[in-house]
């Protein structure tokens, strides 16, 4: 139902996709499928005005930034409307995609000037004393950004407004499934604002992304692990750079010292929000034995009173929508059901929604370990389970027993514990008495370890020098007729040369001045 399907224009001359939304199948709109051809038109245009761009400097290119946000939040309600009809999603999940956009752009206006200013650097050695060394930095000139159906707005721009702040062009592919809300915000940068046209959307399926990475210089992309991989090795083949944002299997682990109240809120949040379906999302929980049952009880009385359906635009009367895809469900019932062959229970939920479109009960699944999918794979969706360890020990090793590393969570009271744990947990990130926040911290850098992905985005000055090419640039403050080691070459010159090095370089007087060692 929600798929997208594909028809011809009027014309019969361009493929279209028709997305429909994923809580009761209506058609919500179509987009063109452009194709490798469309590709490569755009991404020619977008090379001829990107010089311009980049000549700007990062303070005239801010402006048109903050133009677009302010579109943006004049369009907020359509907008906000569009990523709920095209994903399903409740209004408040909705909202979180506003708050995303507000809080990037102002970050990177904030900071581009400063993140791209030129770096001196002090020479090393005496040798390079009077030389003047700095590093400078010059964009990629065209980016692709392929981005995946759980973030319609947010999601493109957590990447486009850095790689937009350092000057480069960004060609962006969205999901086919909601590619509608990220057509419609780029439309708005090239036909509302009067910026110059360096931001363009093509849309398609796999070969259009594919064209994507064959078009650009350097390759951000967020999805799966198999899409990842060939995304890398494409690029491998094109020695062009790319940063991958891949899948995510996130531990929580609860120890005996722990806010149980505060615990259980964050993990049931932490796991429900946007139906389950982020990267980031609490997808497995270990509890300290001796506040297992207390966390348990909490957690599933919070589920019971999780409101699912898609509410209108505005109202904030549920917690969670639709999943966007119907496969998607297909995983999550896969995975509840191989848990309770093998021993799970469930305490709340377990089967799809009884209504119309792709709904699935918020799920708490007990008595659970690593043998089951549940575990192992990644759910994306309205699912917690929680496992009983003996100790923070066993919680540790558990947690890191996966082949995924994206983000975690650690909850104590001590922080001298939480230091220590938090250095052992092999994850990009660790969220201490909270879940998800992590990702959401802009001066820090959000990026996966194992099989989560390669690179980061965010980081502070990383979230545009991740779009730049470095440059060093060394000056001579006192220019000679002849360098020492220029032809041609002479004896007593050259000898000269290395008693210097010697005197300069050694750490002991006997190799300073070229002793021969006792005997």
């Amino acid at each position: 139902m929600q798929h997208p399907g594909v028809d011809q224009d009027d014309a019969g001359s361009v493929p279209l996709i028709t997305i429909r939304c994923p809580a009761d199948g209506r058609l919500v709109g179509t987009v063109p499928d452009l194709g490798r051809d469309g590709v490569v038109a755009a991404a020619a245009a977008l090379r001829a005005a990107q010089p311009e761009w980049e000549a700007m400097g990062p303070k005239r290119r801010s402006r048109y930034l903050l133009r677009w946000l302010d579109w943006i939040l004049d369009n907020e309600e359509r907008l906000l409307s569009s990523v709920q009809q095209e994903a399903g999603k409740s209004w408040a999940d909705a909202a979180v995609e506003l708050a995303v956009v507000v809080d990037v752009i102002n970050y990177f206006v904030a900071n581009g000037e400063k993140f791209l200013a030129d770096r001196k650097v002090k020479p090393a050695g005496v040798a390079n004393a009077a030389r003047r060394l700095r590093v400078q930095v010059r964009p990629h000139q065209l980016v692709g950004l392929i981005t995946p159906w759980n973030g319609p707005l947010a999601g493109p721009m957590m990447d486009v407004v850095g790689a937009l702040i350092a000057g480069a062009a960004v060609l962006s592919k969205p999901s086919e499934v909601t590619p509608l809300t990220w057509t419609e915000a780029v439309r708005g940068w090239r036909e509302e604002i009067g910026a110059p046209l360096v931001l363009d959307c093509v849309n398609g399926s796999g070969e259009t992304g594919a064209a994507v990475v064959d078009e650009v210089d350097m390759v951000m992309f967020t999805g799966s692990v198999r899409t990842g991989r060939r995304i890398a090795a494409r690029a491998g083949e094109r020695l062009i750079p790319c940063s991958l944002e891949l899948g995510g299997k996130d531990a929580m682990i609860v120890l005996s010292d722990a806010d149980l109240e505060r615990a259980a809120g964050a993990a049931v949040w932490g796991s429900m929000m946007n139906v389950g379906q982020a990267c980031v999302s609490v997808e497995r929980v270990y509890v300290e034995a001796s506040v297992y049952d207390e966390f348990v009880a909490t957690v599933t009385e919070k589920v019971r009173t999780i409101r699912v359906g898609m509410d209108s635009a505005g109202s904030y009367q549920t917690e969670i929508g639709a999943m966007v895809t119907a496969g998607q469900v297909d995983i999550v019932e896969r995975h509840v059901a191989d848990a309770v062959a093998k021993g799970a229970r469930i305490l709340v939920g377990g089967k799809r929604g009884s209504a119309e479109g792709n709904f699935f009960e918020p799920t708490v699944l007990v008595d659970v370990d690593h043998s089951m999918a549940c575990m192992r794979e990644e759910t994306f969706g309205p699912t917690l389970p929680i496992m009983k360890v003996a100790d923070e020990a066993e919680a540790l090793m558990l947690a890191n027993d996966s082949e995924y590393g994206l983000s975690s969570s650690l909850w104590t009271r001590n922080r001298r514990r939480a230091d220590r744990l938090s250095r052992r947990i092999e994850a990009g990130s660790v969220s201490i008495n909270n879940a998800v926040v992590a990702t959401f911290q802009l001066p820090v850098p959000m990026g996966g370890w194992k099989q989560s992905g390669v690179g980061t985005r965010f980081g502070g000055a990383h979230g545009v020098l991740k779009y730049c090419r470095q440059q060093s640039v060394v000056a001579e403050r006192i220019e000679l007729r002849s360098e020492p080691n220029w032809y041609p070459v002479r004896t007593d010159r050259s000898m000269l040369m290395a008693k210097v090095v010697r005197l300069l370089g050694a750490h002991d007087w006997r190799r300073r001045l070229g002793r021969a060692p006792k005997s």
